[in-house]
């Protein structure tokens, strides 16, 4: 394999941006565990007080990551992040305003390697979501596992991630005073097996979870599409009934998370590693879509808004799809 280097000219400004998405990547597949590492050597140096101190606080706020968190602005407004949107670079596209009084549901799509999208977006200010969508707070919904980690789950609650639990999602949608924003990439774990460029293919037929939820509590639904999310990484083929298909499946049934074996490019060369291509992510916030609240839904209103939701989805992708580059015979698929 012939590996092409970057140039040494490189401006300084880019080697920080790449810098910036270098450790956006390591807080991804790493920091996780270097803070439970961390925690363990330090129970047992000659400062374990400290652990067990943690660990006393770590047992009063256990379920803090469900009640809407513990977000930080000043963590969210950090300037490494504002390099992390220019590396990309990233940008939020507002079409309509969001009233602050009421609570919403953002269906977030597609899922992509690592939600690029989704985090730059809605656990930074980088993009301006706070000036864009004034009295309105986000939070992005992630795996309940990570918020069991010592450390590092105080670290991701200052960006606005909370647990993506059923009891998480309903503590922010039924607030009365309004202006929350529970953010679900909805095609989860299983989606992320199949981004990669060009994928248009949405897991969301079978995922009405969040339809329950947001009819039971009033919560209006807003359909979110980030268009270049997929073009971020390259993976490994893995068709669906493939060995590695079926192993992926398996562990992903197991541990919750999904493991895509994807590669893009390298710190100082292009051919190879772990970090994103450079390709421009435009995530375009929809109209919300009004919703009755129906303290006790039937599988029929579930259905009917479940339709309304994709047909939603759908105008929202068609109309903007040629604002980002693709073709007229570029269309959705739901599975």
């Amino acid at each position: 394999m012939r590996i092409e280097f970057a140039p040494l000219n490189i401006p300084l400004r880019r080697r920080v941006q790449t810098a910036a998405v270098l450790q956006w990547v390591f807080s991804f597949l790493g920091l996780a565990q270097c803070c439970l590492a961390a925690f363990v050597l330090l129970a047992l140096s000659d400062w374990w007080m400290l652990a067990l101190l943690y660990a006393g606080w770590l047992w009063l706020d256990w379920d803090t990551p469900s009640c809407g968190g513990r977000r930080s602005q000043w963590v969210r407004s950090w300037s490494v992040w504002d390099y992390f949107r220019d590396y990309f670079p990233l940008t939020l596209v507002k079409t309509v305003d969001l009233d602050p009084k009421k609570n919403y549901i953002f269906g977030f799509h597609p899922h992509g390697v690592l939600v690029a999208g989704g985090f730059g977006n809605f656990c930074t200010e980088a993009t301006g979501f706070s000036r864009l969508f004034p009295g309105l707070k986000s939070h992005l919904l992630m795996l309940p596992f990570w918020f069991r980690v010592p450390l590092f789950r105080d670290y991701i609650m200052c960006g606005g991630l909370v647990s993506s639990c059923k009891s998480s999602l309903s503590y922010l949608v039924s607030r009365p005073e309004g202006g929350n924003v529970a953010v679900i990439a909805v095609g989860g774990a299983p989606e992320a097996l199949d981004a990669r460029p060009g994928a248009l293919t949405l897991q969301v037929r079978n995922r009405k979870g969040f339809i329950k939820l947001a009819l039971k509590h009033g919560a209006q639904l807003v359909p979110v599409f980030s268009f270049g999310e997929n073009e971020l990484f390259d993976q490994m083929e893995n068709p669906s009934g493939s060995p590695l298909r079926t192993l992926q499946n398996r562990m992903q049934s197991i541990m919750g998370v999904a493991m895509p074996l994807f590669h893009a490019r390298g710190v100082f060369q292009y051919s190879f590693g772990l970090i994103p291509y450079r390709k421009p992510i435009h995530t375009v916030v929809g109209k919300p879509i009004s919703v009755v609240q129906t303290p006790s839904p039937s599988s029929q209103d579930i259905e009917s808004l479940h339709k309304v939701y994709l047909q939603s989805l759908t105008e929202l992708f068609e109309e903007h799809k040629h604002n980002y580059g693709l073709d007229q015979h570029q269309h959705l698929t739901f599975i």
